[in-house]
């Protein structure tokens, strides 16, 4: 029974999890989707379907983001982003989905937008860009148009992509292309423009009707004609989607290869146990204990296992494996009650960052550095140790230690929640403020300051204290209050909430965590390094780095 219920809880939650995404990806839904067959024109997702590699794995990014605003009518800001492989190496898209809005950028399309273009900058791998969108969505333009990470931003990065990273930029313009979001293609290597359905120019007949008093159709304006023949600022001219698409497959296909993969990948292994045996190790209640060695066994490959001072400071997990064949240095928090092998010495918590857990995390980061292993942070964190032991222990030093480590480290970075991703923890971590390449979820995963009961302590624990003492119930107001920190936080913590935030890539389920992990590394690793921000220029950190 018990089993049972582990189970239906990760099933229930992944249930949850795929409803929502199929309805996301009808985009405007099925009338839409029927207009734009009729224009003679592919949706972003039939696109994408012909430009990458049949059967290969593409992961989606930010799939989730905006769902829960703007009455649902924003699914995935009118942008469809991710990466996988076309021609067999790693490839960002970036397609306007034309069924949601005319594919109108939304106050979170930009930062969905730059997001894969960041991918593309860390990894040093192409970024293709499907157009088709009628601008910014003009109600919400205060939410698109100014501020550093604004509209402009992505343009900023189509020039240092081009100018110093070398990453290959293609766009092709498969609808509308208008105003300000012409320089995306404009900045970009190469330029398709498919006859008869696209057009792109700095204003729309109307506008240019309004500014200038000359009428003119938008074929003559700015069709693809106009730009291959007559401006010069497009390249080449499709004569509909499916040449297009296949036009991109064979330039990609033309592109020199990476600079090298700086580790050595091996045969892949299947992994001890099944992923889907994941559903029954997840506790039914998120704040049960588990093991985390039992996860781990269904991710990495079976027999690639060795762990780093696996009797010392327990708590936590360090461990040098591989994920079909790729090597990784893999961090994980245990989540059994450890008991300290020193005499005398008190059982710890699993999901707890001690004095030593985190001097000994800080020292393997430091020698996966050293050997250019990728990390992979495998998160179930509530937090350092807090208390009188703890400080006089040096908890602050170490903690420190350990966030530097992760901070200044040059190789791939990669995050998977697993279930609490809480605290300064979540810091060290490797949480999104330090810039990990990729980000994903597991749908039981909780990301926040604390969890609900704590916050509930934090604020109301003097009132329930002397309710206590009083032998009486909590007043209604207090009560009420109690139950809506609950309800809150209980919303903020899920793996959605998160996801619709941008503040994590995915919310992916057990079965799929190996491909996403796989695509992700290989990704990465196309990249030698560093791996410090998307700004990191070639040759630019020799100097500090030796």
């Amino acid at each position: 029974m018990k089993a049972a219920k582990r189970k239906s809880r990760m099933r229930s939650l992944s249930q949850q999890l795929q409803l929502l995404e199929a309805e996301l990806r009808m985009g405007g839904g099925k009338t839409k989707i029927d207009r734009q067959h009729a224009d003679g024109k592919l949706t972003a997702r039939e696109r994408i379907a012909l430009l990458f590699d049949k059967g290969a794995y593409f992961q989606e990014v930010g799939l989730l983001v905006a769902y829960d605003k703007y009455d649902g009518k924003a699914p995935g800001a009118g942008v469809v982003t991710g990466y996988g492989r076309i021609a067999g190496r790693e490839v960002v898209v970036v397609a306007n989905d034309a069924t949601v809005k005319a594919g109108s950028w939304w106050p979170e399309t930009i930062p969905k937008m730059l997001r894969a273009q960041e991918i593309a900058m860390r990894c040093h791998i192409p970024i293709v860009y499907l157009v088709d969108s009628s601008g910014i969505n003009l109600p919400y333009q205060g939410g698109v148009f100014p501020g550093q990470y604004g509209a402009a931003r992505l343009f900023y990065y189509n020039s240092l992509m081009r100018r110093y990273l070398r990453v290959p930029q293609i766009s092709a313009v498969m609808g509308p292309c208008i105003a300000g979001g012409a320089y995306l293609p404009a900045l970009s290597d190469v330029i398709f423009m498919v006859k008869g359905t696209s057009f792109m120019g700095l204003g729309g007949p109307n506008l240019v009707r309004g500014a200038t008093g000359q009428t003119v159709d938008a074929e003559t304006l700015g069709g693809a004609d106009t730009h291959t023949q007559i401006s010069g600022v497009a390249h080449y001219e499709p004569d509909n989607d499916e040449q297009c698409i296949e036009l991109i497959r064979e330039y990609i296909a033309d592109l020199p290869p990476s600079a090298g993969i700086p580790v050595v990948i091996t045969d892949p292994r299947p992994p001890k146990r099944a992923p889907e045996e994941a559903y029954e190790l997840v506790p039914e209640d998120h704040r049960g204990g588990y093991d985390m060695r039992a996860i781990l066994e269904s991710i990495v490959d079976a027999g690639e296992w060795r762990e780093f001072q696996p009797e010392h400071a327990a708590e936590m997990i360090c461990l040098d494996a591989r994920i079909n064949g790729i090597p990784v240095g893999i961090l994980a928090n245990e989540r059994t009650i450890i008991h300290d092998k020193k005499a005398g010495g008190a059982p710890r918590f699993g999901g707890i960052v001690y004095t030593e857990s985190a001097e000994k995390c800080a020292y393997f980061m430091e020698t996966c550095e050293r050997h250019r292993r990728p990390l992979l942070f495998i998160q179930d964190v509530s937090g350092f140790m807090v208390g009188t032991e703890a400080e006089h222990s040096g908890i602050i030093r170490a903690g420190a230690r350990m966030v530097e480590a992760m901070s200044v480290a040059t190789v791939p970075k990669i995050v998977l929640t697993i279930n609490h991703a809480s605290g300064a923890g979540y810091y060290a971590m490797a949480g999104q403020g330090f810039d990990p390449d990729f980000i994903f979820s597991w749908p039981s995963g909780r990301m926040g300051v604390m969890e609900g009961e704590s916050a509930v302590r934090a604020v109301h624990g003097p009132a329930i204290d002397q309710a206590k003492q009083e032998g009486r119930e909590l007043d209604p107001d207090t009560q009420k209050a109690v139950e809506k920190t609950l309800e809150t936080y209980e919303h903020q913590l899920d793996a959605r909430y998160a996801a619709a935030r941008g503040y994590v890539d995915a919310v992916i389920t057990p079965e799929r965590t190996r491909d996403a992990l796989t695509l992700a590394l290989k990704a990465a690793l196309q990249n030698p390094g560093p791996h410090i921000g998307p700004f990191a220029l070639p040759g630019s950190l020799e100097s500090l780095l030796g």
